[in-house]
C-alpha cells in the first residue's frame, strides 16, 4: 500500500474514536498512516468495538494507551482530558449507532462521554450497510452533526459486510488522512489571511446564544435565541483578524473556526462573569447574546413538586451586562450591542445606544418576516454613535455579520 507524505498533521494532535464496526480493522492502517506523518494519536473506543480489533493492537501502533471504559485506572475524568487536549477529533469508523448517539447526546460510554467533553473540530467518517446509509433517521442524524459544525468524511461505493455492493464504506485510510490534511490546510489559511486582516492583532470578545436560569434540578427560565448570529459575527471578526473570545450560552450549535475560543456558560451570573473577566482586554465587543433579565430569586435544591393550586414564582433582576461594560468602557473600545424590539422599534434602540455608552447598536424588530430568533436570515438596522442609520435588506445571518464588522472596522479606524 502506498504511503503519502501529509505535511499538515506534523505536530497535530488526534483523537481517534472507534466504534462498533468491521470497518475498525482499517484504523490500524489509519494509526500507522497519522503517526509516521508526525501525528500524536490518541485512540478511544466503544466496548463493541474491541470485537473488531483489539486495544493492544491500536496502542502498539500509536505508543499511547488506549481508553475503553469510564472507569479504566481509576482515572474517570480521561474524557474530560482526551476532549481538551486534541486538535481534531476523528470518529472512524462512525456507526448508525454512535451516529445516533452523537446526534442526541446519549452518553452510555467513554466515546460518548469524551465527544461530549470535546472543545476541538469533530470529523466523522460513516461505515454501514447501504439500506442503513439511506435511511431517512440515519440522513436526519448525519444533517444534525453538520449543524453542529462537524465535518463528515463521505463514504465510498464497494464491497460491503452484508455482501451487497453500495454505498456505505467507510473511506480509505489514505482518503481519511488526506481529508484532516484539508482540514488543518483551512485553519492555516484562515490563520495566514487573518494575521493580514483589518483587525489583526485585536482581541475582540463576542457574547451568543440563550441563558437558562435554574427554578429547580429539573426546570429553567430561558429564551428562544439560537446564537446564530452571535456566532456568525465571531467568525465574521475572525476572519478580520480578530482574536475572538466567544462567550456561548446553552444552545445546539457552535463554531470550529481556528479564530474563535469558546468560553461556554450557562446562566446570566455566569456570562456576566466571563464578561467582566475578558473586557479590559478586548479592542472589541460585540454582546449578541439574549441574556435573561430576570432570574428566580430562589433556587429550589430539590424538584418543586406539582400542588393542587396554581404556583407563584419570585423574580429578581438579573445583572445588566452591556450597560455594566458600558460604564466601564474604555475610549479605544469598540462597544456593540442588540436592540431586539416589537414595538417603537427605532425609539427603543436610540435610548439603548444613548443610555448604555454604545459605539454601535444593532436593531432587530420581530416584526419583520424571515428575522429574529433561529431563522438562518436577519433583517438588521445599524445606528451608531456618530448618527449613521444603516438599513440593511433581509439576507443570511453570514452576511449580516459581515457588514456588522464593516460597521465596526470604520468605528474602530475612525
Amino acid at each position: 500500500m502506498p504511503l503519502f507524505y501529509y505535511p499538515m498533521l506534523q505536530g497535530k494532535k488526534i483523537l481517534l474514536a472507534i466504534t462498533g464496526s468491521i470497518a475498525a480493522y482499517k484504523t490500524a492502517i489509519l494509526t500507522r498512516l497519522l503517526v509516521k506523518e508526525g501525528a500524536f494519536v490518541k485512540v478511544v473506543m466503544t466496548p463493541n468495538a474491541t470485537e473488531f480489533i483489539t486495544p493492544l493492537t491500536l496502542s502498539t501502533l500509536s505508543k499511547h494507551e488506549v481508553v475503553v471504559s469510564l472507569s479504566e485506572h481509576n482515572t474517570w475524568t480521561n474524557h474530560v482530558m482526551l476532549g481538551r487536549w486534541a486538535d481534531v477529533m476523528l470518529v472512524a469508523p462512525a456507526s448508525a449507532n454512535t451516529l445516533a448517539k452523537m446526534a442526541n447526546g446519549f452518553c452510555d460510554n467513554v466515546l460518548m462521554a469524551t465527544y461530549l467533553s470535546a472543545t476541538c473540530p469533530v470529523l466523522f467518517a460513516p461505515a454501514m450497510d447501504e439500506d442503513m446509509w439511506r435511511h431517512p433517521a440515519t440522513r436526519a442524524n448525519i444533517q444534525q452533526l453538520l449543524d453542529y459544525g462537524h465535518e463528515q468524511i463521505p463514504v465510498e461505493m464497494g464491497e460491503l459486510a452484508s455482501g451487497l455492493y453500495g454505498e456505505g464504506r467507510m473511506a480509505e485510510p489514505e482518503t481519511i488522512v488526506s481529508y484532516l490534511q484539508q482540514h488543518f490546510q483551512k485553519d492555516a489559511n484562515a490563520s495566514q489571511m487573518a494575521a493580514s486582516g483589518p483587525l489583526a492583532g485585536k482581541i475582540a470578545l463576542v457574547t451568543a446564544g440563550p441563558t437558562v436560569e435554574a427554578i429547580d434540578p429539573v426546570r429553567y427560565i430561558s429564551n428562544r435565541s439560537s446564537g446564530k448570529m452571535g456566532i456568525a459575527i465571531a467568525e465574521a471578526l475572525a476572519d478580520a483578524g480578530a482574536q475572538v473570545k466567544l462567550v456561548l450560552g446553552p444552545t445546539h450549535i457552535s463554531t470550529t473556526h481556528a479564530g474563535v475560543r469558546i468560553i461556554p456558560v450557562e446562566s446570566a451570573a455566569e456570562m456576566f462573569n466571563a464578561c467582566v473577566a475578558e473586557y479590559p482586554l478586548a479592542d472589541v465587543i460585540v454582546m449578541a447574546a439574549a441574556v435573561a433579565d430576570y432570574r428566580p430569586a430562589q433556587v429550589a435544591e430539590m424538584k418543586i413538586k406539582k400542588g393542587e393550586g396554581g404556583m407563584q414564582l419570585a423574580l429578581e433582576k438579573t445583572h445588566d451586562i452591556l450597560r455594566t461594560l458600558g460604564n466601564n468602557k474604555a475610549a479605544e473600545q469598540v462597544l456593540v450591542g442588540f436592540s431586539l424590539e416589537t414595538n417603537n422599534e427605532r425609539e427603543n434602540a436610540l435610548k439603548k445606544l444613548r443610555e448604555k455608552n454604545l459605539d454601535l447598536v444593532v436593531l432587530n424588530s420581530l416584526a419583520d418576516a424571515g428575522a429574529g430568533f433561529d431563522y438562518d436570515t436577519n433583517k438588521v438596522t445599524l445606528f451608531d454613535n456618530r448618527g449613521k442609520e444603516t438599513a440593511l435588506p433581509l439576507q443570511s445571518k453570514q452576511a449580516v455579520a459581515r457588514e456588522i464588522v464593516n460597521a465596526i472596522i470604520s468605528l474602530h479606524h475612525a
